[in-house]
């Protein structure tokens, strides 16, 4: 009688309140550590996750396999995790955090430099190829798959013949860093919009778009 009374009166637990994983998201933003690496172009993941973690007012701690740091938001958890195994290790710090916070999958998101976008152009998508970028091609070795979230900042490839390295690794100029405030705040709703309004109702409201527009 216990029981049914609780039942009829909502006093039971709701299925994701028993259960945290389907609340509990991960966010990882790809780069490498060290002061020399901090302002270049294949640290955006890095800088995106610092941003929102200066308008949340929280901060990163050292952990295993990375600086992590726990973000809520309408009842949800974001495990934030910038990996310190440098770049072309990434999917050690992945797969350790998404077993540590039994997060599935799907409940993850990679952050992640792209030469083959436009500076300005920020496209999420649920699944696709490495492309080339070491980052993402090691977490699909190491997870043994492609299917998962990743929001692709485009850097441009604005460079010579056989000087992609010194591009990919070289700091942003003084145009670029006066708009990259204004896309962090683009990728943050993104982040939150995963958790909230889905990932396909996301990628339609965000997708490509740039800052001022």
């Amino acid at each position: 009688m216990i029981q049914f009374l609780k039942k009829l009166f909502g006093q039971t637990k709701h299925p994701l309140q028993e259960n945290n994983i389907e609340m509990k998201y991960l966010i990882v933003g790809l780069g490498n550590i060290g002061a020399e690496y901090a302002n270049t172009r294949h640290n955006i993941g890095f800088r995106i996750l610092d941003a929102l973690a200066e308008t949340a007012n929280i901060e990163f701690k050292e952990a295993r396999y990375g600086a992590v740091a726990e973000y809520k938001f309408k009842g949800r958890i974001f495990v934030l995790v910038k990996p310190n195994t440098y770049m072309n290790l990434s999917g050690k710090s992945v797969n350790y955090w998404l077993q540590k916070e039994k997060i599935p999958v799907e409940n993850m998101m990679v952050l992640v430099d792209d030469l083959a976008l436009p500076f300005e152009t920020l496209r999420l998508r649920p699944k696709g190829s490495d492309a080339g970028h070491n980052g993402l091609k090691h977490i699909n070795e190491i997870l043994g798959h492609q299917n998962y979230n990743r929001l692709r900042f485009g850097i441009g490839s604005d460079f010579s013949k056989g000087q992609q390295v010194d591009y990919v690794l070289g700091e942003w100029s003084p145009e670029e860093l006066e708009k990259l405030p204004e896309l962090f705040k683009i990728c943050i709703n993104m982040i939150k919009g995963m958790s909230t309004i889905g990932i396909q109702r996301t990628m339609t409201a965000y997708n490509t778009k740039k800052s001022g527009s």
